[in-house]
C-alpha cells in the first residue's frame, strides 16, 4: 500500500498587474514552486497587465509537501527578470476546501525574510549536571538552503539563542550543503520557559547578512523526551511587521486542487475492475446497466474526471474500443435528432476527448505540427471579418500606400486557404499513420451511428459523428491554442492568434460538412467555401479509408506496435561526458537527440540517425537536479546510473528551460520508479578536484546531501497506464455516490433496507449493482483495516559518482 498525493494547478488569468516597463505595460508569466522547488513555468504573455494563461497541471508529489507558491515575473530581455509579486497556498490551505481553491487571490510583496527554504540537521540533549540540568545542541548540517550570493550559493553559519545567550558555528563558504558538526552547551533552569531559537544566515563581507531560515526548539517537550534527532524545515521570521500590499500588485486567478489517495496492492481492486470489464464485455446485450448508472450520478462538474478515470482503466485492460462502443450506444440510443449527436458534454463525448488525447496525441503532432509551425514562424496579417480589417502601409521604402480594405482581404483569403489546404492534405495521407485502436474505434462509431440512423437522407451524419471528435473536439482546439497540446512552448500574439481561430472555424466547417447552418452564422467566411467544399470531399475520403480496417489488419497492426518500445519523451539535449579534474563549464555541453523508451534512454546526432544507447532503463538510480555553480549554467540535469559491468556512472544532460529539465526528469522518474536499489540521497554538486562541489565533502563514496525527489512527477498525456490507482480514483468516485447507488437498489429490489446486500439463493437473486455495492464495502474495509505505506528511508550509502 501506497500513499500518493497530486495537486491538480490551473492558472487562469491576472489582472491589475503592475506596470515594470517604460512602455508603461509588463511582459507576465507565473513561476510554480512547491517547497521552493520550481517545478512550472508559464509561457510569458507580452505587453499586457491583464494576462490570459489558461494553463493546467498536475504534479505527483510525496504526501509531506508544506506550501505551493505562485510567483508573478515580468520578462526582460536585456536584464533580469523582475518579481512582481506571488501568492502563497500552504497544504492545510488546499486541503480545507475538498473541492479545491478557484478563485481571485491577491498579490502580496515578495519579503526577502520569507523566501527561505531547506532543512536543519540537530541533535539535542538534555542532560543532568551538579547544579542544574544542561541543554546541548548539535549543529550538524543543513541542506538545500536558498542561494543568497550572485555565484548561486550561500555562505551560511548557524546562530544559537537561549535566555539571552548566542553562539555561533563556523562560516562554510560557498555552499547551499554544508556542514559543522559543532555542538553548544546551555544551562537550563527549573521552570524556565524560553524557546530555544536556531537561525540560519548567509555570511557578507560588505553587507548585511542574510536570512535563511530558523527553527525554534520548545524545551519544556525536550525535557520530557530528554534528546531528539533529525531534520527540521526552515521557518520564515514571521517576528517582523508586514507591509501589506494587498490589491496594490493585482490578484491571480487560480483553480487548485489537492488529491490526497491510499492506493491498495492490486488484489483489492481485481473485484471491482473484474466486475466493471463484465459489464463493458456484456455491451448493450446482456443485463449489464453499471456503466449507464455511473453516468447518471456523476455530476457534471466530475464528468470529466470520471471519464478520463474509466478511459485509462478499461485502455489497460483492452477495453477501450468496447468501452466507448457501450457509450456510443447508449448516447444514440436517446437521441433522436441527428443534429445534437455527441454535441453535449455527456460521458462518451468526455470519454472520447481524454481516448484522443491518451492514444492520439502523438498522431496529432505528426499532422497538426508542421502547419502551426508554418503559422507561428509566417507571422502574416490574416482577417476576413471587415469590420475588424486593420489597413496598413505596404511597399517598399520611400514608396508607401495605405493597402486597401479588399486587398486585406483577398491576401488574408489566399493565406487561410493554404494553410486549410495544407492541413486537409496531410490529414488525407494519414491514414495509415493513425493508431490502429483509434481508426477501430472511428469504426465502431462511423458503424453504429450508420445503423441508428440508415438511409439515403442520413448520409453525411455517420460522417459528421466522426469529424465531431476528430475535428471540433481534437483538432480544433488543438489550432486554437497549440500550447496547451504541446504542440508550442509560447502562446501566440494577438496577431497568430486570430490566424489560428479563423483557422480553426474552417476545420469546424469543414468537419461540419459545409452545411447551410455553419454557413450562415458568418457570412464573411465566404472566401474559404471553395476549398472548404473540396475539403469536405477530401475528408468523406479520409474517413472512408480510416474506418476501412478489418479485425484481422486491427490486430495485425497492434501486434506491431505491441513490438516497438514507443518513445516516452524525446528531443535534443545538451550531454557533457568529458572526464577529467578540470572546470566542468557550459561550452563542454554537446547537443545531440536524445529518446527515451521503456527500454534505454538513447541518442543520436539528428532525429533521424541510428540511435546508440547510453543507459539501459533498468540501471537508472536516480534523476536529479544540478547546482547552477557547477556548471555555469541553468537547467543542467544528472542521471545517475551503473553500467553492464556494474561501475556506477553519472550522464549530466542540460535542458534549454526549467519546463523542459522537468518533463525529463519526471519522465525519466516515472519508467525507471519500480528500479531495484533507487536511491535515497545524492550530490546536487560535482566532484571537481578533490571534493564536491555542493557540501565541500572529500569522500567520493557516501551518503549523499541531499535527498532524491522520486516521486515528483508532472502528470503528462503519455504517461505509462498506473491501473491501481486508476481503480482507487473510480472507487472513490463510486463512494461519493454511494448513497444514490443505495436508492437505486432499493428501487430494484423493492424497497430492501439500505446497507444490506442480498446474498443467500431464497432472496432477490444478486444483480451487478448489489454486487457493486459488496466490492465497495470489502474497499472500505479494506482501507480502514490497512495503515497507508510510509515513503522508503534513506541508505546509507550512496553509489560512487563517475564525472
Amino acid at each position: 500500500m501506497a500513499k500518493r498525493s497530486s495537486l491538480y494547478i490551473r492558472i487562469v488569468e491576472g489582472k491589475n498587474l503592475p506596470a515594470k516597463d517604460i512602455t508603461g505595460s509588463s511582459d507576465p508569466y507565473c513561476i510554480v514552486k512547491v517547497d521552493n522547488e520550481p517545478i512550472i513555468r508559464t509561457a510569458t504573455v507580452w505587453k499586457t497587465l491583464c494576462p490570459f494563461w489558461g494553463e493546467e497541471y498536475q504534479v505527483h508529489l510525496p504526501p509531506t509537501f508544506h506550501a505551493v507558491a505562485f510567483y508573478v515575473m515580468d520578462e526582460d530581455a536585456l536584464s533580469r527578470d523582475d518579481v512582481i509579486g506571488k501568492v502563497c497556498l500552504t497544504r492545510d490551505t488546499i486541503a480545507s476546501h475538498p473541492k479545491g481553491f478557484s478563485g481571485w487571490a491577491h498579490l502580496t510583496e515578495v519579503d526577502p525574510d520569507e523566501e527561505v527554504q531547506g532543512e536543519i540537521h540537530l541533535r539535542l540533549e538534555v542532560w543532568p549536571g551538579a547544579r542544574a540540568c544542561r541543554l546541548r545542541c548539535s549543529v550538524l548540517e543543513a541542506r538545500d538552503l536558498a542561494p543568497k550570493d550572485r555565484n548561486g550559493t550561500s555562505d551560511p553559519f548557524v546562530r544559537v539563542r537561549y535566555k539571552g545567550r548566542t553562539r555561533e558555528t563556523s562560516i562554510v563558504k560557498k555552499s547551499c550543503y554544508p556542514r559543522w558538526n559543532e555542538t553548544f552547551e546551555f544551562e537550563l533552569q527549573e521552570g524556565a520557559m524560553e524557546a530555544l531559537c536556531v537561525e540560519a544566515w548567509d555570511w557578507d563581507l560588505v553587507s548585511r547578512n542574510d536570512f535563511l531560515g530558523k527553527v525554534v526548539i520548545d524545551v519544556q517537550r525536550l525535557r520530557v523526551v530528554q534528546q531528539e534527532e533529525g531534520w527540521f524545515r526552515l521557518q520564515p521570521d514571521q517576528s517582523k511587521s508586514r507591509r501589506h500590499d494587498e490589491g496594490n500588485l493585482g490578484s491571480l486567478q487560480l483553480e487548485v486542487r489537492l488529491r490526497d489517495e491510499t492506493v491498495l496492492p492490486s488484489s483489492y481492486y481485481q473485484p471491482l475492475v473484474h466486475l466493471l470489464c463484465h459489464e463493458v464485455k456484456l455491451g448493450m446485450q446482456g443485463p449489464g446497466q453499471l456503466i449507464p448508472l455511473i453516468e447518471e450520478t456523476t455530476s457534471t462538474e466530475c464528468r470529466q474526471d470520471v471519464a478520463t478515470n474509466l478511459l485509462k482503466l478499461f485502455l489497460g485492460q483492452g477495453l477501450a474500443k468496447d468501452f466507448l462502443d457501450l457509450l456510443f450506444q447508449l448516447e444514440l440510443s436517446r437521441t433522436s435528432e441527428t443534429n445534437t449527436l455527441f454535441r453535449s458534454n455527456s460521458l462518451a463525448s468526455k470519454s472520447m476527448e481524454s481516448f484522443l488525447k491518451v492514444a492520439g496525441m502523438q498522431y496529432l503532432h505528426g499532422v497538426l505540427g508542421p502547419i502551426i509551425n508554418k503559422v507561428f514562424e509566417e507571422k502574416k496579417y490574416v482577417e476576413l471579418d471587415p469590420s475588424k480589417v486593420e489597413v496598413k502601409d505596404v511597399g517598399c521604402s520611400g514608396l508607401h500606400r495605405p493597402q486597401t480594405e479588399a486587398e486585406v482581404l483577398e491576401q488574408s483569403a489566399q493565406t487561410l486557404r493554404a494553410h486549410l489546404g495544407a492541413l486537409l492534405s496531410a490529414l488525407s495521407r494519414s491514414v495509415r499513420a493513425c493508431p490502429a485502436v483509434v481508426r477501430a474505434t472511428f469504426r465502431q462509431l462511423f458503424r453504429r451511428v450508420r445503423e441508428r440512423f440508415p438511409g439515403a437522407q442520413h448520409e453525411n451524419v455517420p460522417f459528421i459523428a466522426v469529424t465531431s471528435f476528430l475535428c471540433l473536439r481534437f483538432f480544433s482546439p488543438a489550432i486554437m491554442s497549440p500550447k496547451l497540446f504541446h504542440l508550442r512552448e509560447r502562446h501566440a500574439d494577438a496577431r497568430t492568434s486570430r490566424t489560428l481561430l479563423l483557422l480553426a472555424k474552417a476545420v469546424q466547417n469543414v468537419g461540419n460538412m459545409d452545411t447551410p447552418a455553419s454557413r450562415a452564422k458568418e457570412a464573411w467566411m465566404e472566401p474559404l467555401q471553395p476549398t472548404v467544399r473540396q475539403g469536405v470531399a477530401q475528408l468523406k475520403d479520409f474517413i472512408t479509408k480510416l474506418v476501412d480496417i478489418e479485425e484481422k489488419d486491427e490486430l495485425d497492426l497492434q501486434r506491431t506496435l505491441s513490438l516497438q518500445a514507443p518513445p516516452v519523451k524525446e528531443g535534443p539535449l545538451f550531454i557533457h561526458r568529458t572526464k577529467g579534474k578540470g572546470p566542468l563549464m557550459s561550452s563542454s555541453f554537446k547537443k545531440l537527440y536524445f529518446s527515451l523508451t521503456t527500454e534505454a534512454l538513447s541518442f543520436a546526432k539528428t532525429p533521424s540517425s541510428k540511435k546508440s544507447a547510453l543507459i539501459k532503463l533498468a540501471n537508472i538510480r536516480a534523476a536529479e537536479k544540478v547546482e547552477e555553480k557547477s556548471f555555469g549554467g541553468s537547467h543542467v540535469m544528472q542521471v545517475i546510473y551503473t553500467d553492464d559491468a556494474g561501475r556506477p556512472q553519472t550522464a549530466y544532460l542540460q535542458c534549454k528551460c526549467v519546463n523542459e529539465l522537468n518533463q525529463w526528469l519526471s519522465a525519466l522518474r516515472k519508467v525507471s520508479i519500480n528500479n531495484t536499489g533507487l536511491l535515497g540521497s545524492y550530490h546536487p554538486g560535482v566532484f571537481r578536484g578533490d571534493k564536491w562541489s555542493c557540501c565541500h565533502q572529500k569522500e567520493k563514496t557516501g551518503q549523499g546531501c541531499d535527498k532524491t525527489r522520486s516521486r515528483v512527477t508532472l502528470q503528462e498525456w503519455n504517461d505509462p497506464l498506473d491501473h491501481d490507482l486508476e481503480a482507487q480514483l473510480i472507487y472513490r468516485h463510486l463512494l461519493g455516490v454511494e448513497a444514490m447507488l443505495w436508492e437505486r437498489h432499493r428501487e430494484l429490489s423493492g424497497g430492501a433496507e439500505a446497507g444490506t446486500v442480498p446474498t443467500s439463493p431464497g432472496k432477490v437473486p444478486e444483480d451487478s449493482l448489489a454486487r457493486l455495492l459488496r466490492v465497495l464495502q470489502d474497499l472500505r474495509e479494506a482501507h480502514s483495516s490497512s495503515p497507508a505505506g510510509s515513503p522508503p528511508s534513506e541508505p546509507n550509502c550512496l553509489l560512487e559518482l563517475q564525472t
